[in-house]
């Protein structure tokens, strides 16, 4: 039998793509999503096949949630091989001018939801002697940017916090990897060119990422290989460590990558990008 996966995030974006590719390779499956709905509506759509695939309902804040997730994978199948970090929350804006409730759903989303995911799987994987962490971060996780100061915020946490438990883990048969993608092509994006000052940085790679980009480096090497980081791309990756060691670069070079972003934005709208 394939490897036991639990994806959270799955009614969208990468989440949704990722599990149409388990899905269709024949992997045992259990999507979830806040949404439960529009998760089950894309189940139907997209012909996921049952009992291969389980949905749940999932709210990540929630621990006692995670617990039932993990005791339905373990009931099912016996195990839990991979757990795939996947659901996030992003709203631009400067700090100044955002509603001080949106700090507590950053926090509580991105970071608290990887936080009782990885610990619940991690006390199964470790009763198991094996097992598979993928946190997914973002390269605003290693360069700050601003605009989306929150989310950078939230997703330094995670991978900070996926290199320090990897170490804690590894001797226990269990392995993490955290991803560090550059922006890609999702509803999330979208949401992003409502807020065009906000993220000019975002847009200001060549071009987005696909969510097909993430699938080949989940199947060709995340799962595979275990790293224990992925950035992509990685020459936007390496300029993202660059950044995030000299921190005086962005007050250099953030009016120029601005620039570029507020064009990139345009010719991502005309489907130029």
């Amino acid at each position: 039998m394939n490897s036991v996966v639990i994806l959270t995030g799955a009614a969208s974006g990468i989440g949704l793509h990722l599990a149409g590719v388990f899905a269709s390779r024949g992997y045992p499956l259990l999507v979830t999503d806040i949404h439960e709905q529009i998760l089950q509506e894309q189940a139907e759509k997209l012909h996921w096949r049952s009992p291969q695939v389980l949905i749940q309902k999932l709210d990540v804040r929630d621990r006692e949630q995670w617990k039932q997730t993990i005791d339905l994978a373990v009931q099912t199948w016996g195990r839990v091989d991979i757990l795939m970090n996947i659901a996030a929350y992003l709203r631009p804006g400067f700090i100044h001018e955002i509603d001080a409730s949106e700090v507590d759903r950053h926090i509580d989303v991105n970071i608290k939801g990887v936080l009782y995911g990885t610990q619940a799987a991690a006390r199964q994987m470790i009763l198991q002697g094996k097992g598979h962490i993928i946190n997914i971060s973002s390269l605003a996780g290693i360069a700050p940017t601003p605009g989306i100061s929150l989310y950078s915020a939230s997703k330094f946490s995670v991978r900070g916090f996926s290199l320090a438990v990897a170490d804690e883990l590894r001797p226990h048969g269990v392995y993490v990897t955290v991803v560090c993608p550059d922006a890609v092509q999702t509803p999330m994006l979208d949401l992003q060119l409502g807020y065009r000052k906000e993220t000019a940085l975002v847009f200001s790679g060549p071009h987005p990422l696909r969510v097909q980009d993430i699938e080949r480096a989940i199947f060709e090497k995340v799962i595979p290989k275990r790293p224990l980081e992925v950035l992509l791309p990685a020459h936007r990756g390496w300029l993202a460590k660059l950044a995030n060691l000299f921190p005086s670069l962005l007050k250099t070079l953030g009016p120029i990558f601005r620039k570029r972003g507020l064009s990139n934005q345009t010719k991502y709208e005309r489907g130029e990008l």
